[in-house]
């Protein structure tokens, strides 16, 4: 076995103690079977030939009733497989497959393995490799990949034998789902996948995160009992290492200000009187302790400076991690942990129960105020009636219409961004955007992930047309399996996120302009969906109504204003 691991060190020491079942068959029926050891229920794929024994695995785990059967959901473009997957896994959060054939196939599913480190979300990709037997003579789509995608995985490993499947693909499945999750990759020689061999087939029990330092959150606790002006902001991961209940409890018994972001948004649920995402400028500017968990200090959040707004001093930073190597090394902390971040925060709860504090109550009640006056101020956009279309304008009509579970995915620039600014979902685990990395053509995968995973609720994909341009093909995708997704595109045909900023840079643009008015929409029911351009606010919530009620893919292809950019504050840089 060849193997490439940059992180292996969060793999827990017990992670696969348990004995399991012996196994013998081919090498994809032995990976089939780990995979369904791991609670994996689909595969998302494109056909090649290089992996076919993992597709007679996934068909004879139906025949076979041991466990649920692993569904084979095949794409257009193996890019979609593994953003399917890399949504699968921040879903469910049990780490999704995609299965992708030698050469062109991996290299085209590297985006959603960065993207998946980036956001730490657990995912298995198993790439086809040429066979061992005609290795070096110049066989099809012949390359190395563990070079290429090393440096975006957790693990990556080559299974050179049949006999080495079960025990690699079990390495795998336990890494992606262990702290800090992420994406691993294993490849194996098509000749050796053909192959027979015995492995063992694990009994899978829950992981959990390290122990957290006690010393370490009691110095936490201390700053925090002392602080007047704290802040608490909840990331992905406090969703990701099952935390969001315990994250509740704290902002609830404690009172503590909360900030969500990626998939933190909902553990504490829009509307909430302590959720002042809505305050954010005057929630960090005017804090004197923001206690970040579960999320980077990155450009999303000014590096980790805080504080200093209306002449206060900086505020203290303190960063909470679910593992040593998510923890930052380059912001100025007052206080760190990592570990199972259920235990840090009831540690927290447990350490400041009884314990004296400063009144909150003016701090509190002046970010409530600014959330009134910001929610006042949308209002006005929501409900706009400029003509072209202002992009506020569709959310005013969409949020009344989502449910409570409705799993909102972004794939675009501004347009998402003011998603960021309006939806606000009022169950945990219920956000997709892209994280950090900020990759586009996403939305797809992920519209096709989610509607699998959460069969019972609204999914709505968040399209500019910019991004449409990378996947609205694999509509054929949804339709072929039978998967209706409400599709929302913000449509001001240009790259909007760069339009503005390079006519403030230069004067002028280039290279920013797409066709204008182009009817997305028909290429939607091209492909077998539905769907309308709107040009009318008016008409914006009939069009809605008629996407939730067709059983179908449907597009509402909204005509925007080039000129009515999101108001951003930053550019990631």
């Amino acid at each position: 076995m060849t193997t490439t691991s940059p992180d292996d060190s969060s793999a827990p020491a017990d992670a696969t103690a348990i004995p399991g079942t012996e196994r013998h068959g081919h090498a994809g029926e032995l990976a089939v079977a780990v995979a369904q050891a791991h609670g994996v229920e689909t595969m998302f794929t494109l056909s090649g030939a290089h992996v076919f024994p993992m597709y007679d695995g996934a068909v004879k785990s139906q025949e076979e009733g041991n466990g649920p059967p692993v569904r084979l959901v095949d794409v257009r473009h193996e890019q979609t497989a593994a953003f399917a997957a890399e949504a699968t896994g921040k879903l469910t959060r049990v780490p999704g497959l995609a299965v992708l054939t030698a050469g062109p196939g991996v290299t085209n599913g590297v985006s959603a393995m960065a993207q998946a480190t980036f956001a730490g979300s657990p995912m298995v990709v198993v790439g086809g490799r040429a066979p061992n037997n005609r290795w070096g003579t110049g066989a099809l789509q012949e390359i190395d990949h563990l070079p290429i995608v090393a440096p975006v995985t957790k693990h990556a490993a080559t299974l050179m034998r049949a006999d080495d499947v079960a025990a690699g693909f079990d390495t795998a499945f336990t890494l992606a789902r262990s702290s800090h999750r992420g994406p691993t990759y294993v490849d194996v020689p098509m000749d050796e996948f053909f192959n027979v061999g015995t492995g063992q087939v694990p009994v899978v029990g829950e992981l959990r995160g390290a122990a957290p330092d006690t010393d370490a959150i009691a110095r936490i606790a201390g700053l925090l009992a002392r602080a007047e002006r704290p802040v608490l902001v909840l990331g992905t991961d406090v969703w990701a290492d099952h935390a969001e209940d315990a994250a509740l409890r704290l902002v609830e018994e404690m009172r503590l200000p909360a900030i969500t972001n990626g998939m933190g948004r909902g553990v504490v649920p829009g509307g909430h009187p302590l959720l002042v995402t809505k305050a954010r400028g005057a929630a960090l500017g005017g804090a004197d302790l923001v206690v970040v968990v579960g999320t980077p200090l990155d450009f999303r959040l000014g590096y980790g400076v805080f504080g200093g707004k209306d002449g206060a001093q900086p505020a203290g930073v303190v960063h909470i991690a679910d593992s040593a190597g998510q923890l930052s090394q380059h912001a100025a902390l007052a206080g760190s942990v990592a570990g199972d971040l259920t235990a840090v925060l009831d540690g927290l709860l447990e350490a400041l129960a009884g314990a004296a504090q400063p009144n909150r109550t003016d701090w509190i009640t002046s970010l409530q105020d600014t959330v009134a006056a910001a929610a006042a101020r949308d209002a006005q956009l929501l409900g706009a009636e400029a003509d072209p279309v202002h992009p506020a304008r569709i959310y005013g009509e969409l949020v009344p219409r989502l449910a409570d579970d409705a799993v909102v995915i972004g794939d675009g620039g501004d347009f998402v961004s003011f998603a960021g600014k309006f939806v606000e979902p009022k169950r945990p685990g219920c956000w997709l955007d892209p994280g950090p990395y900020g990759c586009l053509g996403a939305g797809l995968g992920a519209a096709i992930g989610a509607r699998i995973a959460r069969p019972s609720s609204q999914v709505v994909l968040l399209l500019g047309d910019g991004a449409a341009g990378f996947s609205l093909m694999d509509v054929d995708t949804l339709v072929r399996h039978g998967l209706p997704v409400v599709m929302v595109m913000g449509n001001n045909s240009a790259w909007g996120l760069e339009k503005g900023p390079m006519q403030l840079l230069y004067g002028y643009d280039v290279a920013a302009d797409l066709a204008p008015r182009t009817a997305y929409d028909q290429v939607v029911s091209a492909l077998g969906g539905a769907g309308e351009t709107v040009t009318d606010p008016r008409q914006i919530g009939a069009a809605l109504d008629r996407a939730f009620a067709a059983d179908a893919p449907y597009l509402v292809n909204v005509i925007t204003d080039v000129d009515a950019p999101y108001p951003r504050n930053t550019f990631g840089i």
